[in-house]
C-alpha cells in the first residue's frame, strides 16, 4: 500500500509540475544541430511536439546528457522556406502528413528525420517509410454553439450532407429550422479533410466534396467567419479539441471559437467529466492512430542516430515510457496506446 501511495504522489507531483510549468514550448525551433533529431509534418500534433521537444530535452540536460540528439518539430506554418538544421538546404514548408512524408523520402537524415502523421501508412507510401504509434485521435462533426445543428448526426446523414443530397435542415428533422445547411471541410491537403472522408466512404470519389461544400483554410478552427454562420458544420479532431477547449493549448487561428464537435449516431465524442476522447466513440471507426514516419534504414540502423529514434520514438522510448511523454499526450486531448501498441511500427 505505500509503494501504491508513492506511485500515486509521485503521478500527482509530476502531473501539477506539467501543468503548472513555465517553460514556454518550442514553436519553431532554434538552428537544430546537424545530428539532431528534427520533424516536420501533420498540424494536428505539432503543438505536442513543441511541447515533447521542450521536456525531452530538459530531461536530457537534468540528466547531465551534454550529447545526445536533441528533439525538434518545425510547426506546418509560418515563412515558406525552412533550414531544418545546421549545414541543410534550406526546403519548402512541409505542412500537412503528406507534404512531410514527401519531405522525409526526399531528403536524408542532414535535413529531416520524421514526419508527424495523423493516418496510417497507405498504399502510395514507400515500403522503405514506418509509421511508428504514438497515440489515439478521432474525427467528429463540429457546429456552432447557437446554431440549427442537431445535437447528432448519423453516418448516413453526414455521407448526405457532405454529398449535397441532404440541403436543408428540416430533411434532417421536420422539427429543425428551414435553413440551408452549410458543409464545409478544411482546403484540399488538408489531412483531416482525406481522415473525415475517408472514414465517410466518400474518398477517392468524383462528388467526394459535393458541390454545396465550402472549403475553409485551416482545419480544427473556429475563427473563420464563415463557421460563425448558424447552418455551418465541419470536421474536426476531437482530440484537438479538447486541448484546445480544456488544456487552453490555443493561439490565433488556432482556436475553436464557438464550435463544439457533436455525437455521431448518438454517440457523443467528448466525455464531459473527464474531457477526454469518450471511451464509445474511441471504439467507433472514427478514431484512428497518430504516427510519426520514419526511414526504416535510419529506424533499424546500430548507431547514434538509430538509438535517438528508438530513444525517443520506440516501444521503450521516451513517449511511450515516460510519465512526462504519457502525461503531455493526456494534456493534448489524445489518448495514450496501451504498452504493446505504443511505439510499435507499420509499412504499407
Amino acid at each position: 500500500m505505500r509503494r501504491l501511495a508513492a506511485r500515486a504522489a509521485s503521478a500527482l507531483a509530476l502531473a501539477s509540475a506539467l501543468a503548472l510549468t513555465t517553460t514556454p514550448a518550442l514553436a519553431d525551433p532554434p538552428q537544430p544541430a546537424a545530428t539532431d533529431i528534427v520533424g516536420v509534418g501533420a498540424p494536428v500534433t505539432e503543438q505536442l511536439f513543441n511541447r515533447f521537444s521542450t521536456e525531452y530535452n530538459a530531461s536530457l540536460a537534468a540528466a547531465g546528457d551534454t550529447t545526445s540528439p536533441r528533439l525538434y518539430s518545425w510547426d506546418s506554418t509560418g515563412t515558406s522556406t525552412i533550414t531544418t538544421k545546421t549545414g541543410a538546404t534550406p526546403i519548402t514548408r512541409p505542412n500537412g502528413t503528406n507534404s512531410g512524408i514527401t519531405t522525409l523520402n526526399n531528403f536524408s537524415a542532414a535535413t529531416v528525420d520524421f514526419a508527424r502523421s495523423n493516418r496510417a501508412p497507405q498504399t502510395e507510401d514507400p515500403t522503405t517509410t514506418l509509421f511508428v504509434a504514438m497515440a489515439i485521435d478521432a474525427v467528429s462533426w463540429a457546429a456552432p454553439t447557437g446554431g440549427n445543428a442537431p445535437t447528432s448526426l448519423s453516418r448516413v446523414q453526414l455521407n448526405d450532407i457532405y454529398g449535397c443530397s441532404v440541403t436543408n435542415w428540416r430533411q434532417i428533422d421536420p422539427a429543425l429550422p428551414d435553413a440551408t445547411i452549410l458543409p464545409v471541410l478544411p482546403a484540399p491537403g488538408s489531412d483531416l479533410r482525406r481522415t473525415f472522408l475517408q472514414v465517410l466512404g466518400r474518398w477517392g470519389r468524383p462528388d467526394a466534396a459535393g458541390p454545396c461544400v465550402t472549403n475553409v483554410q485551416s482545419e480544427n478552427q473556429g475563427t473563420d467567419t464563415i463557421l460563425h454562420n448558424p447552418n455551418a458544420l465541419v470536421p474536426y479532431s476531437v482530440g484537438h479539441y479538447i486541448g484546445q477547449a480544456y488544456g487552453g493549448h490555443t493561439r490565433p487561428g488556432d482556436e475553436p471559437g464557438t464550435l463544439v464537435p457533436r455525437a455521431i449516431d448518438g454517440v457523443r465524442p467528448v466525455d464531459a467529466a473527464s474531457h477526454t476522447i469518450d471511451p464509445s466513440f474511441a471504439a467507433t471507426d472514427f478514431s484512428y492512430v497518430l504516427f510519426n514516419a520514419v526511414r526504416k534504414a535510419d529506424w533499424t540502423a546500430a548507431d547514434a542516430h538509430g538509438r535517438a529514434l528508438r530513444g525517443i520514438f520506440g516501444y521503450n522510448g521516451w513517449i511511450c515510457r515516460s510519465d512526462s511523454g504519457q502525461l503531455l499526450i493526456r494534456d493534448y486531448g489524445f489518448l495514450p496506446l496501451n504498452s504493446f501498441a505504443c511505439g510499435s511500427t507499420m509499412h504499407s
